[in-house]
């Protein structure tokens, strides 16, 4: 039996430069410093090295001599699938791919589940910095991120970390237009269905105190606006119901409002904090025969495209600029010390999904 034919070894460094009869440093530079070398003196080192089937410099020893991973670290506190199934994070990982490819450098992604504790993946990753996208004020993950002596960028929240830059919108004021538009509109009865409040699973109700105890900063403001909009027209918010749902999903924003409506079959509007619970709502409002919005509006937060197809009155963000601008802040630092905060613009998107209540007895001045 004959064994298999010999292979050639594939060249060198070192090898390539004794072909060559060249320092190894002159084949170094052809790849990494190609302005050293004369033009002619380049392209015969790359072509001796395509002949000899030399694979270039190994990334994992350039790292280390250079102390740099060249990539950028993404920590996502959800599934890996949720960077590709949710449009909101799917908009802003394409701002922030954008960022890294001007920029030459690499994306990981560090998706960690918000209901685990271990911290290893953020301890491990090989990058040069971390760009934190929406995690709760107390997730380890994002702890283990900060103890690494390396830049850090928060996207939306935790805000006002100490000494890191942040980038996000200006969520209450958002929520405060939207609200005010509701009550313009004769709104008075309102129910609110609402994103996670907490890393633990709770799907139910949500009372004021667990409101204003959220460690996710984002709800919190974005409940604060709505809190706002009512309190101006005179709505007293302890007896607004707000259910919570633990899964940013269709799924979620269906059942969420089927509990609502099934507990307070009176209200006329429900507003959702995101437009992935409102969607899932709007589909389940209408399985239930309840026409959108002639006998109940409904409204969300986010501006995604799937909502500006649907007809769906939202305040939009910039979620593709949020990616680009934390990338900017990352990858432009320098030898800059002190953070930066960029605030970006919200926009009040009147959609099809929410009416005024023209009938007499549809104005409600209270519970």
């Amino acid at each position: 039996m004959t064994g298999p034919p010999h292979a050639r070894r594939p060249a060198t460094l070192a090898s390539l430069a004794a072909e060559l009869g060249v320092s190894r440093t002159t084949v170094s530079n052809a790849y990494n410093r190609p302005d050293q070398l004369s033009a002619p003196l380049r392209e015969r080192v790359l072509e001796a090295a395509r002949r000899l089937g030399y694979p270039g410099p190994d990334p994992v020893a350039r790292s280390l001599r250079t102390r740099k991973a060249g990539a950028v670290g993404l920590l996502l506190t959800e599934a890996l699938s949720y960077a590709f199934r949710d449009p909101g994070a799917t908009g802003f990982l394409e701002g922030l791919a954008l960022a890294c490819e001007k920029a030459g450098t690499g994306l990981l992604l560090v998706p960690v589940s918000p209901e685990h504790s271990d911290v290893d993946a953020a301890h491990r990753a090989g990058v040069d910095g971390f760009v934190v996208y929406s995690v709760s004020e107390d997730d380890p993950h994002f702890k283990a991120v900060l103890a690494r002596p390396l830049p850090t960028v928060v996207c939306d929240q935790p805000a006002d970390v100490e000494g890191v830059d942040r980038v996000g919108v200006d969520d209450r004021a958002g929520m405060l237009s939207l609200g005010r538009h509701l009550m313009e509109l004769g709104h008075r009865r309102i129910g609110v269905l609402c994103m996670r409040l907490g890393a633990r699973r709770h799907d139910g109700p949500a009372d004021t105190t667990r409101q204003e105890a959220s460690s996710y900063s984002v709800q919190r403001e974005r409940l604060a606006g709505l809190r706002a909009a009512l309190t101006e027209a005179g709505v007293d918010w302890s007896g607004v119901p707000v259910i919570e749902r633990y899964e940013h999903t269709l799924e979620a924003g269906a059942d969420g409002i089927g509990a609502l409506l099934d507990a307070h079959p009176g209200i006329t509007a429900v507003v959702c904090t995101s437009d992935i619970l409102a969607l899932g709502a709007l589909g389940e409002a209408r399985s239930r025969g309840l026409r959108v919005p002639d006998d109940l509006s409904i409204a969300g937060f986010d501006g995604v495209p799937e909502a500006e197809r649907a007809g769906l009155t939202t305040v939009r963000q910039p979620f593709r600029e949020k990616g680009q601008e934390a990338g900017r802040l990352l990858l432009e630092r320098g030898d800059r010390n002190v953070p930066e905060h960029v605030t970006l613009p919200t926009e009040l998107i009147v959609g099809n999904t929410t009416r005024a209540l023209r009938q007499s007895g549809e104005f409600f001045s209270g519970w």
